[in-house]
């Protein structure tokens, strides 16, 4: 069948002066989806969201347990999420809370090592280093050939860090750490405005001038508009807009690169590293770089680290600068202290009020099928319950709504359940047809609920 003429390619661009950005999915896209891309009501997504050092999870018998505890009071449907978690009440129906997971590998080991095989499973105990490959690179594998990126692979720190105190959540063959991205000026301009290094200085030059890519594209854009039908439209708005939303958070961030860092208590804070001025609007603006990347769908796969585990990098300074705790973060998790448990707490409940920024955004934002959330699939927690205790990892599955998943509970699993039970109906619910992965010993399975479809069962 030939391409209608008013029929436009996939990979097609918005062009200006110096600068290209990617296109969202389109209805008009149509036939050209045909060949080397799956219809929208079959595009699935996976985003992994790592916090370090564990959460408050203060004892039964503490007056603070029913306030400060990152996992809910009840169970089941009836749960009522503590303080830590109650920014995430408005998309409840769209997100389970987990625990009883951990990595039996890494139960007996230091907990900080425990990020370095949150999405592996690997094997850091005694002297020889063996993870193997993350959980996200074999979804990765699997959507290769229908995205640019195989995956976006992010933290706040970047780089690959070191073994036991890694700054990446992906991992290749032979368990070898993939280097991360956090310069976000160089993510936006490599992955969503890939002009190429000969206009490079033209894309400075625009930005000197307060110009921004919206700008510069903007013709092109007026001419693609009249060739869409409205919901063609309509989403093409709605792209601009949140292309305009990122580039203006990251011009002002941007503008505090010359700004010097105020003077703050350095007695809990890592002078090695240089602390972002503002955490929320870092990793705000990070998450919205990883809706971008959805949206256009560059990529399938994402992962962000948004800090390092045992007070490096950036992450540490966070709970001052966010909130005006005079510990570092990996100090309030040693803490024992009259009122740490309300520290520790107060700082979860920030973590997960930027994640829910980006549940939200996800949810917000649609594509041809519906809002992103409803076809990614976007696990959040951390490998660490309390200090150094590396089982019954804080956990929250969201998303998968058109995958067919079945959240709204509180589910406790068994006491070292292997996580890489989880790992397996993942894959399977995003189309990765998987028997085992890492050491576990079957798919996911709860008694009292059927979190994932039947559909998601191992291949035999």
């Amino acid at each position: 069948m030939s391409r209608q003429s008013w029929k436009i390619d996939r990979r097609t661009m918005l062009r200006g002066v110096g600068v290209a950005c990617a296109l969202p999915y389109l209805e008009a896209m149509g036939l050209a989806n045909t060949v080397s891309a799956p219809p929208a009501a079959d595009i699935k997504r996976m985003c992994f969201v790592y916090f370090p050092n564990g959460a408050s999870l203060p004892p039964e018998s503490n007056p603070a347990h029913q306030e400060w505890s990152w996992f809910p009071m009840g169970s089941g449907a009836d749960y009522k999420n503590t303080r830590v978690l109650e920014s995430l009440n408005p998309l409840r129906d769209k997100m389970s809370i987990l625990g009883g997971f951990s990595h039996p590998n890494s139960r007996s080991v230091l907990g900080h090592l425990a990020a370095d095989t949150w999405l592996t499973g690997g094997d850091l105990r005694g002297s020889v280093y063996q993870n193997q490959i993350s959980v996200d690179q074999v979804a990765a594998r699997h959507f290769t050939k229908d995205t640019r990126y195989p995956s976006l692979i992010l933290s706040t720190d970047g780089g690959i860090g070191y073994k036991s105190r890694v700054s990446t959540l992906s991992f290749g063959d032979g368990g070898r750490p993939i280097p991360s991205e956090n310069r976000q000026r160089a993510i936006f301009e490599r992955y969503f405005a890939p002009a190429g290094g000969s206009s490079s200085d033209e894309r400075r030059q625009s930005l000197a001038q307060r110009k921004k890519i919206v700008d510069l594209v903007m013709e092109d854009t007026e001419s693609l508009e009249r060739k869409l039908g409205k919901a063609d439209r309509q989403r093409l708005e709605e792209y601009m807009t949140s292309l305009s939303s990122v580039e203006e958070q990251i011009l002002r961030n941007d503008r505090w690169l010359d700004t010097p860092l105020p003077k703050v208590d350095g007695t809990q804070i890592n002078f090695d590293c240089n602390p972002a001025v503002d955490p929320t609007a870092y990793l705000r603006t990070m998450f919205d770089l990883m809706v971008l990347a959805l949206q256009t769908d560059m990529t399938r796969v994402l992962t962000y680290m948004m800090a390092r585990e045992d007070g490096m990098g950036f992450g540490e300074n966070f709970p001052k600068l966010a909130l005006g705790i005079k510990k570092g973060h990996h100090a309030i998790s040693h803490d024992q202290a009259d009122g740490h448990w309300e520290e520790w707490g107060s700082y979860d409940r920030w973590l997960a009020e930027q994640f829910a920024y980006f549940l939200t955004r996800l949810n917000e934002t649609h594509d041809a099928r519906g809002p992103l959330i409803d076809s990614t699939m976007v696990l959040y927690g951390s490998a660490c319950s309390t200090t150094h205790n590396a089982v019954n990892y804080p956990l929250v599955l969201a998303g998968g709504k058109s995958m067919g998943m079945n959240h709204g509970h509180y589910l406790k699993m068994a006491e070292e359940t292997p996580m890489s039970n989880l790992f397996v109906s993942m894959l399977n619910t995003v189309g990765c047809p998987t028997a085992s992965f890492a050491d576990s010993t079957g798919p996911f399975a709860c008694d009292s609920h059927q979190l994932f479809p039947t559909s998601a069962a191992p291949p035999a």
